[in-house]
């Protein structure tokens, strides 16, 4: 499943503009005088500043196909490029690719690139870096959970230096939206990807380079001039290290970052002060991502659907909405939003329900023997390690609900609290039996990564190790479906199983909230949310906070 990471919208013409217009009046000789009139728009004199910002954790790996954490992601960003990518209405257009052509069967797709876009160290991007990036997804030696799309194609053929045809081995409804993964350079990237200095020195076509990487502390970002949508405004980007977000929200404060998520918490009740108000915007919306719990399928007893779906009876989703979240979010069923297309209306919900858990708890065997309120499993007590990520203050909240929800039927539960990379390294090991997470979902509904069987292999997404004969079916035929009404049908299907298995307990989808520094102008709240121009923000200069000197 691809990160819909909101990749940012790049575009912004910065030099200055001559435009002729040429007028013509008759005189009285019949005689023609072409009176050319010169207009001239004045160049853009804002540039500078910069943006600082914190996140939880700091990244593990800069080549974005082989990270799988969101601090990665938030970097890289902002350094590469995609062939296409989603504009502010959410509609997919050209990025590094100018135009394309689809065949008529759906089987081939041919790019025209964009001529003279360049790699941050000056060579020239082409249609050879397409074929590279494929051959880089594909390859046995790339350590990427993102290459599924990329194994359905037959063959990359490179037209000239800038048209590339992609034809593949049958027709794919996400074929067109899965070049709106990065692109990698063919000069730089050599050898092993695994050994490659680019994991912490990349280099991409985006409209930032990294500048500097302090561990544990920050990376700076500084604008790519040569950009080929133009320069960018804002000249730096500081991504900070700062694991809890309520010391990020001190910072936020105190002026030292500049934007940043805060949790519903925060925005109900810390934002009605003058000092918040006067210095800083609020932005909300429904965010593509919902929260959940996934089980470890390889461990007993979570293999068992009973048992899955007693736990799922026993939450309450409501009251985390209403006591977390402040009435701020969705109750989820399933891996679609709710006023999504492709959610299925006709879902059952497993509502909130203490004796139906118990029920299907005593239906799987489950019992206690010697009366001290806790069950029993195969003679030993039921205790289930429920683990979170350190600094994410909602998920521990949402952790100590949980657990006392699951003690009113009989099960204890332990929360650890793990640093992110080190979590992430449990989940990928198999070494846990239930953890709280989030995915961000893409716009197009494709779900194989997280659910298809075979990606539960090599670190796959689906690392909780679902497996669905019917699934990986309906999977699989979904991705070849164009017609919105019956590829609709396929994924309705799906989500009726997975409500009945219940491998994740779905929790909520959540709404993002903003905090934004009002000194950034250009700033316009669309479908895809804000930063997707992020390009065209801009600081007055009179309102620039950082003296960097810009050539």
């Amino acid at each position: 499943m691809k990160k819909n990471i909101l990749l940012v919208s790049l575009y912004l013409i910065i030099s200055t503009l001559f435009i002729s217009c040429k007028k013509t009046e008759e005189v009285a000789d019949n005689t023609t005088v072409i009176n050319e009139q010169k207009e001239v728009v004045e160049e853009f004199t804002d540039y500078g500043d910069a943006l600082s910002t914190g996140e939880i954790a700091e990244p593990i790996n800069l080549i974005p196909a082989m990270a799988a954490d969101s601090a990665s992601h938030n970097v890289t960003q902002y350094i590469y490029n995609g062939l296409v990518k989603y504009d502010k209405d959410l509609n997919l257009v050209g990025n590094l690719a100018e135009r394309w052509e689809v065949s008529d069967n759906n089987t081939v797709i041919t790019f025209y690139l964009r001529k003279g876009v360049k790699w941050h160290d000056g060579v020239e991007f082409t249609a050879d870096d397409v074929k590279f990036t494929y051959e880089f997804m594909i390859s046995d030696d790339t350590p990427t959970v993102y290459d599924s799309d990329f194994r359905t194609i037959e063959s990359v053929e490179v037209i000239d230096r800038y048209t590339v045809k992609i034809k593949y081995k049958e027709a794919f409804a996400t074929s067109l939206s899965s070049w709106s993964i990065w692109m990698m350079p063919n000069h730089a990237l050599t050898g092993k990807p695994s050994k490659s200095p680019l994991q912490r020195k990349p280099i991409g076509t985006g409209p930032y380079m990294l500048e500097s990487w302090t561990p544990n502390k920050s990376v700076v970002l500084t604008s790519f001039h040569d950009y080929f949508e133009g320069r960018p405004k804002i000249e730096k980007i500081f991504i900070r290290t700062i694991p809890n977000q309520t010391t990020q929200f001190m910072e936020l404060l105190n002026g030292s970052i500049d934007i940043m998520g805060m949790n519903a918490k925060q925005e109900a009740l810390d934002t009605n002060t003058p000092k918040y108000q006067n210095n800083y915007n609020t932005y909300s919306y429904l965010d593509f991502s919902y929260t959940y719990i996934g089980y470890n399928l390889r461990r007993a007893p979570f293999n068992n659907k009973l048992i899955r779906q007693a736990l799922t009876y026993a939450v309450n989703k409501q009251s985390i909405i209403d006591g977390i979240l402040y009435g701020k979010g969705y109750v989820a069923e399933g891996p679609y939003q709710p006023n999504s297309i492709w959610y299925n209306q006709n879902l059952v919900p497993m509502s909130y329900n203490i004796e139906k858990a118990k029920s299907l708890l005593a239906e799987a065997g489950l019992k206690d023997s010697d009366g001290d309120g806790i069950l029993e499993y195969n003679g030993k007590k039921f205790t289930i390690e429920l683990m979170i990520n350190q600094g994410n203050e909602v998920r521990a909240q949402v952790a100590e609900i949980v657990q006392q929800s699951w003690s009113k039927i009989g099960i204890d539960v332990q929360i650890r609290s793990l640093e992110w990379a080190t979590m992430l390294s449990a989940t990928r090991q198999g070494a846990f039996d239930a953890v709280i997470l989030g995915w961000s979902t893409p716009l197009d509904p494709d779900q194989y990564d997280i659910w298809a069987s075979e990606r539960c292999k090599d670190n796959g997404q689906n690392f909780i190790c679902y497996s669905n004969e019917e699934v990986d079916y309906l999977l699989t035929e979904a991705k070849k479906e164009f017609n919105t009404e019956k590829r609709k049908a396929y994924y309705d299907r799906v989500q009726e199983i997975l409500s009945d298995e219940q491998p994740y307990t779905f929790l909520y989808f959540p709404y993002v909230h903003i905090a934004l520094n009002k000194r950034f102008e250009n700033v316009k709240p669309e479908k895809a949310g804000i930063t997707y121009n992020f390009i065209d923000w801009y600081v007055k200069k009179a309102n620039q906070k950082y003296s960097i000197l810009t050539q």
